[in-house]
């Protein structure tokens, strides 16, 4: 530990504000040259392309002093603290919010900016960033508490070891993330063209029975959870709410809640078994209803779990695989159905009976198996990849405080890794 210093974060680098928009000026919807990054944008440590909205060029020249650089680090520093992105090159002309700091101009002499980034989104930089926050109401972090954060660093020669290490595991991490998108891209255009569209389908798509989905499922019913509900429990069986259901692939295990195991096994209905739907039920704030659906399975995202009284698990006959149930429900025309069928009430969700209303059609037997044939696998490699991220993730997110401690160094973990592969 000799060898390492502890900096200020100015000393490192130059922390600067975001800008808010003039007053009366909107972001639009429609892609210009700069994007806007806010503070909703910021998820899983990225910023989240698909959510920006954009400046127009008209209001652009008042806030253009703001415009980030690829490799610069935003940190969130008003309401949910210490959300953080590194830019990316395709982001490098994006304007900032008034909400998050900008971190740029590194002194690379003395400081890694990869290094720095995995710092920040650590377990000691988070706690850092928390500790120099004020206020309660509404959680500031000030720019001066930003700059006058303490950072220990080693020789940034092992810093930029520890960030390789990272960043390998991320970049393993962020490659299944995308073999999902083409293998879920492939699968809904494979239901597309075939359920939908109808086209290169065997048989005449008209003979196909239309029926509804109360009349083809053998389970639609929600869970539950102890009375009290589950804050405070730690540990026990993983129950699943409707703020999980996401989509095929995607659960947030940091938001992930538990009930007993005695009460697990009690429990009537809502425990999950391989394959199955789930479907937002109810929750969330006023408003329109906006369905989820997701698919689980083959040990994604538990081995074991269960659903609350805020989600639908559902299955159909034996005839009419999940596969195929869960491309029917996310389909555009099904989706819009919900929406019809659902309240945007009090507590916006969808009922028992406005799931059993939704209309189905049931193609022959041989077509079915020639659609599950191709797509099923595609789902069990999606569900596994999703396993694999989940384990690299947790490697990850053992090793970034071990690294940035110095209680583990790269060298040897590197000399551990050795001795395994000879002695093997």
């Amino acid at each position: 530990m000799g060898e390492w210093k502890e900096y200020q974060l100015d000393e490192l680098a130059s922390v600067t504000g975001g800008k808010r928009l003039p007053m009366g000026a909107l972001l639009t919807d429609m892609p210009t040259s700069h994007p806007y990054i806010r503070t909703r944008d910021l998820a899983g440590n990225k910023v989240d392309a698909n959510a920006l909205q954009f400046v127009p060029d008209d209001v652009f020249p008042h806030i253009k002093q703001y415009i980030v650089t690829a490799g610069d680090i935003i940190v969130s520093v008003v309401g949910t603290i210490g959300l953080c992105a590194m830019i990316p090159e395709e982001l490098h002309n994006a304007s900032l919010t008034e909400n998050c700091n900008r971190i740029s101009g590194f002194k690379t002499s003395l400081v890694s900016p990869e290094y720095l980034f995995f710092y920040l989104t650590g377990s000691v930089g988070q706690d850092e960033l928390r500790q120099r926050t004020v206020g309660s109401t509404q959680p500031k972090l000030p720019m001066y508490n930003l700059r006058e954060m303490p950072i220990l660093l080693p020789p940034v020669e092992e810093q930029r070891a520890i960030a390789s290490v990272l960043s390998s595991l991320d970049a393993k991490i962020d490659l299944l993330h995308r073999q999902n998108k083409t293998l879920e891209a492939m699968a809904e255009t494979l239901f597309r063209q075939w359920f939908v569209l109808k086209q290169d389908v065997e048989g005449d798509a008209s003979t196909w029975e239309e029926s509804t989905i109360g009349s083809v499922t053998t389970v639609l019913e929600a869970g539950r959870r102890p009375a009290g509900g589950v804050t405070g429990i730690l540990s026990g069986v993983p129950s699943i709410g409707a703020e999980s259901i996401v989509g095929l692939g995607h659960f947030d295990y940091a938001k992930t809640k538990y009930v007993p195991r005695e009460y697990y096994n009690s429990m009537q209905r809502g425990k999950v078994q391989d394959m199955d739907v789930l479907i937002y039920k109810d929750g969330g704030r006023p408003g329109e209803f906006e369905p989820h659906v997701t698919l689980v399975g083959h040990g994604f995202p538990f081995d074991e779990c269960c659903i609350n009284e805020h989600v639908f698990r559902i299955r159909t006959e034996p005839d009419l695989p999940q596969s195929f149930l869960y491309f029917w429900l996310t389909s555009e025309a099904i989706m819009d159905e919900m929406r019809n069928n659902g309240t945007g009430a009090a507590i916006p969700g969808i009922n028992f009976s406005g799931v059993r209303e939704l209309t189905v059609v049931k193609p022959p037997a041989h077509v079915l198996k020639r659609f599950t044939d191709v797509v099923d696998p595609m789902i069990t490699r999606i569900l596994a990849n999703c396993k694999e991220s989940r384990t690299l993730a947790t490697l990850r997110d053992t090793l970034l405080p071990k690294l940035m401690s110095g209680e583990v160094r790269v060298e040897e973990m590197q000399a551990q890794h050795k001795q395994r592969h000879e002695s093997s």
